[in-house]
């Protein structure tokens, strides 16, 4: 099993390059960023976790820079977002910035993409709460046509582009209605999500894993309905607190890869939660 981190990574904790180099040496095997572009100071969005919401929301460093430098700083670690909200983004310029990262990094990116919980944030981007998961459907048809091996228009409900030259592509090769970097979707369990998960993406992002054992054959029969190979189906339990026997039972369930929690720190902090995650690895 992969053992991959997620962490938010701010003006206030250690930086990108250097908990890139630890985890390269370390053996993990990636690195995930979240992303908020601001957060309103009138939010009324209740924090999905209860409580007060973390002052690293508000401080969280652009993941696609910081993930840049994550980059240029190792040779094997994989470098993932998580999530990248869709909808808050120009798909055209989204779409150049993946396929740079990617062709930079030599094919290491995954896009982890979400619909977000902050509806004032996504407010501030034009963004229509109830609309927003059918936009980024479109958004992500729309990137797809961009970095397609020839040019190819796109034509969607909320936008499109016409036949273009758009390089540099990304490196991963096509699977099936896939194009682009290896994809995961990030949500609760829900007929929508899944059938969007079968229709463009490589697998999903569950927050925390909760559920997976009533989930996951779910998922895989509408994976199958959707007539997308079984065995390339990719779980990947994200922002886990981990525990020998949580592993073990992610195992069982056939999973190959998850995103262990890392505390928003300064480098001391961060570095001593991975030595003790080191027996995961």
């Amino acid at each position: 099993m992969r053992i991959a981190v997620t962490i938010f990574l701010t003006d206030e904790t250690v930086t990108p390059t250097r908990l890139a180099r630890e985890l390269e040496t370390r053996g993990f095997a990636g690195l995930y960023l979240p992303e908020h572009t601001h957060i309103p100071v009138d939010r009324t969005t209740p924090y999905p976790a209860g409580g007060d919401l973390p002052r690293e929301y508000a401080r969280t460093l652009d993941p696609f820079v910081a993930l840049g430098q994550a980059a240029a700083v190792t040779q094997r670690l994989a470098l993932g977002t998580g999530i990248t909200l869709v909808a808050q983004h120009d798909p055209i310029g989204l779409a150049k910035q993946i396929a740079t990262l990617d062709h930079l990094s030599g094919g290491r990116f995954t896009l982890g993409l979400g619909y977000g919980w902050n509806v004032e944030e996504a407010a501030d981007h034009g963004v229509e709460w109830r609309t927003r998961r059918e936009l980024v459907r479109d958004r992500m048809g729309l990137m797809r046509a961009l970095w397609s091996e020839e040019p190819v228009g796109y034509d969607g409900e909320f936008g499109g582009v016409r036949p273009s030259f758009a390089f540099p592509k990304p490196v991963q090769k096509a699977r099936g209605p896939v194009v682009g970097p290896r994809t995961l979707v990030g949500g609760a369990a829900g007929p929508k999500l899944f059938a969007h998960i079968a229709e463009y993406a490589d697998g999903w992002l569950p927050i925390g894993g909760r559920g997976l054992t009533e989930a996951l054959p779910v998922l895989r029969s509408v994976w199958a309905d959707a007539g997308r190979d079984p065995s390339a189906l990719q779980i990947v339990p994200y922002a886990v607190l981990p525990t020998p026997g949580k592993l073990a039972h992610y195992a069982e369930l056939g999973i190959e890869e998850v995103v262990l929690q890392l505390p928003s720190a300064q480098e001391r902090e961060v570095l001593r939660v991975l030595d003790g995650y080191a027996e995961y690895v």
